[in-house]
């Protein structure tokens, strides 16, 4: 059964120098024909199951106007929703008002997940975003004084010149703002993206960085529960828990990828096609082995790992009879512990050098 669906909005008023995901320059003639497109792909796609988690993302959903949220969100009212469903909507400093933090609010959106990423000056400057550490304040003020208890911000370290200084400043700063979720990025420099011919910083600082921001979120009453994921109790995604679970969930809009019935599949990035209702650009339906690589693939970066017993109930298979891990088992980078496979924290770091063992 199918809980949970991802909607992407691929608008943006900047397009920031590291991104590499599908995304156009916001203009306003092409959003109600993308929202028409994105409404009849749901229609022909959504079975009607009762979602436990939406999640609606970017590009920026909230760089569409007022008006145009609003078309969005009555779209998004044809899924049926649990009572107990978390509802994210992804926003940006620079666009968020009070006005589309209040419609949200109406619309029973109850998650933020909001694009901070840092509060150095000169790092805003290089990546293009345009915020400043004032609006970041007042803006966070008002989502609590609308009612949003419950609130991601994303964290982005390993910037070009950063120093650990730099980051312990910007981590006292997140501290500050008082939620209950952080996700943090360390930088990856992408092929097509305006940083494709940057350096990107030693491996020795990338990880120095990495404990830095894991001492500091734990002692600060954060569980690191996911490689790049922190939350206060109670607080964990549980759309993106969705992905590292391996369970299915729909994508819909371009760019969007999903996993349904078996098929991973990937929506088209190309707007033109997409407004035609050519939704789908490749799909691929999983054999038992490749369903259960990613099975482990994705439940290994879980700090808690992959229960043993589900593995079995899932798939009438033992981990063990499938994959050889004695090695990593040996070498202790894979541990086996109160019924769970799991990668120790120190390992966490270079966690892709156990997952190899699966594929």
């Amino acid at each position: 059964m199918i809980k949970s669906a991802y909607i992407h909005i691929p608008f943006c008023e900047t397009i920031c120098a590291y991104c590499d995901f599908c995304k156009f320059y916001y203009q306003k003639e092409w959003v109600s024909p993308y929202l028409k497109a994105l409404k009849k792909e749901i229609e022909t796609s959504y079975q009607n199951e009762v979602l436990e988690t939406l999640y609606v993302g970017g590009g920026t959903p909230s760089s569409l106007s007022l008006e145009e949220l609003k078309e969005l969100l009555e779209i998004l009212k044809q899924f049926r929703m649990s009572k107990h469903i978390e509802y994210t909507m992804e926003c940006n400093i620079e666009n968020l008002t009070k006005e589309k933090l209040m419609l949200m609010k109406e619309y029973g959106v109850n998650r933020l997940s909001i694009g901070v990423q840092t509060f150095q000056k000169d790092a805003l400057k290089l990546i293009e975003r345009n915020h400043t550490k004032e609006e970041v304040f007042e803006k966070m003020k008002w989502a609590k004084e609308i009612g949003f208890t419950n609130i991601n911000v994303d964290l982005m370290y390993a910037l070009p010149k950063e120093t650990i200084q730099d980051l312990k400043n910007d981590l006292d700063i997140f501290l500050k703002l008082d939620i209950p979720h952080i996700s943090t990025y360390s930088l990856i420099i992408e092929p097509h993206t305006k940083f494709s011919n940057l350096k990107p910083i030693s491996e020795d600082l990338d990880y120095e960085m990495y404990q830095l921001i894991e001492h500091t979120l734990e002692k600060n009453g954060y569980d690191h529960y996911e490689t790049s994921n922190y939350g206060k109790k109670g607080y964990f995604s549980k759309h993106n828990l969705t992905y590292w679970n391996n369970e299915e969930y729909y994508g819909f809009g371009v760019g969007a990828s999903g996993y349904v019935r078996g098929v991973r599949y990937e929506n088209t990035r190309n707007l033109t096609a997409y407004l035609k209702e050519t939704y789908i650009k490749e799909s691929h339906e999983l054999s038992k082995l490749e369903t259960m690589q990613n099975e482990m693939i994705l439940g290994l970066r879980k700090l808690k790992g992959v229960s043993k017993k589900e593995f079995f109930q899932k798939y009438q298979e033992e981990i063990e009879d499938v994959f050889d891990i004695k090695e990593p088992l040996k070498n202790g980078m894979l541990v086996f512990k109160n019924g769970y496979y799991y990668i120790p924290k120190k390992y966490q770091y270079v966690a892709n050098e156990v997952l190899v063992y699966f594929i």
